[in-house]
């Protein structure tokens, strides 16, 4: 049976990239980030290499490195599910090109979907639900993620949303890189969402 949950680890070492927390967790060896090369002409010339070089996944012992990285983890990421928004900001997101809620209206009938069903899996109230929908809030990006999840979209819609929200995936976020994993690989089974977020301890969202 494929264990989906390694699969998740073995992208989440290669995608974390909150270095500042990998560098001190107890085994870590720092990896070299100074090299050199001779050019064509015989000179040597000095660089320094990407951050990407410290990801868990260059690392030898990076199944224990994980392990003690999740002991650690709390969401600290929480959100109310809505911005309330000025009249003009209104109208702006409801009629521009790159307006949100005008997109946000859009990416529903993309998947087929009326405001009533979009929240049926969403833990917020209906009004504030409404309110979101009708363009007065502007979604939180946590409420945004929540609802790719439940409503089954796409990683790359979810971008677009995210991008008309001027949010994006943030890869030093533990949450942003389990969603990502998840939304990727098309995991969309309640049950193995919920086992996801629980392993890497992922609590602030708004799932029913």
């Amino acid at each position: 049976m494929f264990d989906f949950i390694a699969d998740l680890d073995e992208y989440f070492c290669e995608k974390y990239a909150n270095y500042d927390r990998l560098c001190v967790l107890p085994g870590y060896k720092m990896p070299v980030m100074q090299a050199s090369e001779v050019d064509e002409f015989g000179r040597t010339r000095a660089y320094t290499l990407p951050a990407n070089t410290m990801r868990l996944a260059l690392q030898e012992k990076k199944k224990e490195l994980l392990a003690r990285l999740k002991e650690k983890m709390v969401d600290v990421t929480f959100s109310f599910s809505f911005q309330p928004m000025g009249f003009f900001a209104s109208l702006k997101s409801k009629y521009s090109k790159y307006g949100f809620t005008k997109n946000f209206k859009k990416m529903l009938e993309k998947y087929g979907l009326s405001d009533e069903e979009a929240y049926s899996g969403l833990d917020i109230s209906k009004e504030i639900w409404k309110k979101n929908c009708k363009g007065k809030f502007l979604p939180s990006k946590n409420l945004i993620l929540s609802l790719a999840l439940t409503a089954q979209l796409s990683f790359d819609d979810t971008e677009l949303l995210l991008a008309y929200r001027e949010e994006e995936f943030n890869y030093t976020i533990v949450k942003d890189v389990v969603i990502s994993y998840l939304l990727s690989n098309k995991v969309y089974n309640p049950e193995m969402i919920q086992r996801a977020l629980a392993e890497y301890k992922v609590t602030n969202l708004f799932i029913k």
